[in-house]
């Protein structure tokens, strides 16, 4: 599992922002042709990106891209562009039915094999964004073995159920709570929203804490200084690490002597705890602060 704890937008317009973007410490780095860049500017991001994957080191940072819609016409040209250059990922926006997920299958299969890469080596995102992808959630989630997450797209899934957007983000409990445990049953990583207002670190870390207590593996930032909090949230600290441990040890003890439960610190320990247990150490693998 890759951690995508913080996962930073930045336009494929801009060369400076992307050369600056590759020196920080996050655990993915989204070069975007969609939102991020102005209509007559898509066509000369395609070849910045494309020099910057080249050309530039990443270092630890997921390299990772988001195309344009299917529906606008500039999907295909995008993964043209894109794909020679090698990115890991491909974030598919507006992904309301699972054959768009087809349709992404079919293009990156045939890269891979003119590029001469390990097949369903190029891993998908889709980002889910309006009340239709909600509906078709569950074929989504089974219509491609490269997908490997959902990105919770808040201010478009607002603006098309007509929501009221809120600074508390009630309106959207529902929605974030669904995604979560539509990832889980199909062993994918929930990404959850942008918090937009980039000087506010108390909301973006309440935010953050409530994402990861609904079970989101991570979040989307748009400017520098929100990631060092946001992967502090999403990473376990040294205390839960070391009960987690605790717990295995205890658990591997009671298999052993033909026990299912067993007792820690006053209180009674099973399957599911033994779960959660794991889950934190996978985690704290990913993040790089456990061997």
């Amino acid at each position: 599992m890759k951690a995508r704890r913080a996962l930073l937008y930045v336009p494929g317009s801009d060369l400076h922002k992307i050369e600056k973007a590759v020196r920080l410490d996050v655990d993915g780095i989204i070069l975007d042709l969609e939102d991020g860049v102005s209509a007559n500017r898509k066509d000369e991001a395609r070849q910045i990106i494309a020099g910057a994957l080249t050309t530039l080191d990443f270092g630890r940072s997921e390299r990772i891209v988001r195309i344009n819609p299917f529906y606008t016409g500039r999907a295909e040209a995008d993964l043209a562009a894109v794909l020679p250059a090698g990115p890991e990922t491909i974030i598919v926006p507006k992904v309301d039915s699972p054959s768009i997920l087809h349709r992404v299958d079919e293009i990156l299969d045939q890269a891979e094999s003119t590029a001469r890469r390990a097949k369903n080596s190029i891993e998908v995102i889709a980002l889910i964004e309006s009340a239709k992808a909600f509906v078709e959630l569950k074929e989504i989630c089974q219509a491609s073995i490269r997908l490997k997450g959902l990105i919770l797209g808040a201010e478009d899934l607002t603006a098309d159920a007509g929501m009221t957007r809120t600074p508390v983000g009630t309106e959207l409990l529902y929605a974030r709570s669904m995604l979560a445990l539509y990832a889980a049953a199909y062993d994918l990583q929930a990404i959850d929203m942008v918090q937009t207002n980039f000087n506010d670190v108390e909301r973006l870390t309440a935010e953050a804490r409530q994402a990861a207590e609904l079970g989101y593996a991570g979040k989307q930032v748009i400017h520098p200084a929100q990631i060092a909090p946001v992967q502090k949230v999403f990473t376990p600290d040294e205390a839960a690490i070391e009960r987690a441990k605790r717990i295995i040890a205890g658990a591997e003890e009671a298999a052993a002597g033909g026990r299912g439960a067993f007792s820690l610190d006053g209180e009674m320990v099973d399957l599911p705890v033994i779960k959660r247990a794991q889950s934190i150490l996978t985690r704290a693998r990913a993040a790089g602060i456990l061997d």
